[in-house]
């Protein structure tokens, strides 16, 4: 067995006890004071010295020389409550859904195997502990307050922990993965009135199933049938009384592109098709567009080197490709444009390992037999690429 894996198995039982920690304390977007603190105290321990960034973010490094890469994980929860059944669920309102409580934890057991052979790194890795993934402004927050600089980082890899892989497996990407991201508020303006008489009002509720409507057709119509693209409804709320033709109208949603030109295409009709379809109504539209991330894109040559990496660590049994383009979207994009990088897939159960629920789901369970594997894969790869490039 690899040794720093079989290191990393050694270590499993306090990677187990920091997720657990921290899942049953979740916290959203940047107000992570509870976790924040808990990942700055436990790299203390090991004789770090992190740093603030921002509100909530923490950054560390360990070695020297004159190559740097970046190990990334985020550390925000989800406004859901948990139903999973867990010994160690979180009681409030917010839960562990998407697994971020398994990165922090990862990449802490990585900090302790990096820093136990911190005299043998001829280079420097970086350690980013971000906020609000789910918000997709972490990252960004994180760059603007310089995590890529001081030392510059010269290549970038994240994991994210995924159900419907066998535990322990770990899945490697290559060119554009993940899509791009674009929240959007489309505010329809009315005009009230009685619902006996229609006539005298201008009605945002038909307003808005019409723009839904048309917003298909540019999936359908004006899409080419090859680029994928995916454009989502997830929220209408208009109205207090079945007998009242409100005022206006608030639709959500989210565009997600794989292609850049189709992304911006789409963009502008979008707005041009929200406008004209509320006037041809008599009413007024408004969309505003937040949240935008772009496409994470992975660089072949370090997709490549940690392919090999990763199947000298776990073994080549266990290390597959990724089969396909995932509509999701991450905000660790935005470190893989201005940073060569790439981005894994650790599996932490199948259906048939009894994990039924996938990421998102309040009742999602992940097995704890993956965590040492992602461990062992952060610093293994950190430390091997460092060794190739600092020669």
């Amino acid at each position: 067995m690899n040794t720093i894996l079989l290191r990393a198995k050694e270590i499993e039982n306090e990677i187990i006890s920091n997720r657990r920690q921290l899942h049953k304390n979740p916290e959203l977007g940047n107000d992570l004071s509870f976790t924040s603190q808990y990942v700055m105290d436990k790299l203390c321990e090991m004789g770090y010295e992190p740093i603030k960034i921002g509100e909530s973010g923490v950054v560390a490094t360990v070695g020297k020389g004159n190559k740097t890469i970046l190990l990334r994980a985020d550390m925000d929860a989800l406004p859901m409550k948990e139903t999973s059944g867990e010994e160690f669920s979180a009681m409030g309102e917010y839960a562990h859904a998407c697994g971020h409580d398994t990165h922090t934890a990862m990449l802490l057991g990585a900090a302790r195997l990096l820093k136990e052979r911190e005299q043998d790194l001829k280079g420097i890795v970086k350690l980013m502990f971000q906020p609000d993934e789910e918000g997709l402004t972490g990252a960004k927050l994180m760059i603007d307050g310089g995590v890529l600089e001081n030392p510059k980082v010269d290549a970038a890899m994240a994991m994210h922990i995924s159900i419907g892989r066998k535990c322990g497996v770990v899945a490697t990407s290559y060119g554009t993965v993940m899509a791009s991201c674009d929240r959007f508020t489309i505010n329809i303006n009315g005009k009230g009135t009685h619902g006996a008489d229609p006539h005298l009002g201008v009605d945002p509720i038909n307003i808005a199933v019409h723009v839904h409507m048309a917003l298909q057709e540019l999936m359908s119509r004006e899409t080419a049938p090859g680029d994928n693209a995916v454009l989502t409804i997830g929220r209408i709320s208009a109205g207090t009384a079945p007998n009242i033709i409100p005022e206006e109208a608030v639709m959500e949603g989210t565009l997600r592109c794989f292609n850049a030109d189709t992304r911006k295409f789409l963009l502008e009709r979008l707005k041009e098709v929200c406008n004209f379809t509320a006037k041809s109504f008599r009413g007024e539209c408004t969309v505003e567009i937040s949240g935008s991330v772009p496409p994470v894109m992975c660089n072949d040559n370090i997709s490549n080197a940690m392919e090999g990496y990763v199947k000298e660590c776990i073994g080549e049994e266990n290390t597959i490709a990724m089969p396909n383009q995932c509509g999701g979207s991450e905000d660790f994009a935005y470190v893989l444009e201005q940073v060569p990088g790439t981005y894994l897939a650790l599996g932490a159960g199948t259906e048939e390992e009894g994990y039924i629920y996938n990421v998102h789901n309040p009742s999602v369970r992940f097995n704890e037999n993956s965590f040492h594997v992602g461990a062992a894969v952060y610093a293994f790869c950190a430390m091997k690429w460092i060794e190739d490039n600092s020669k």
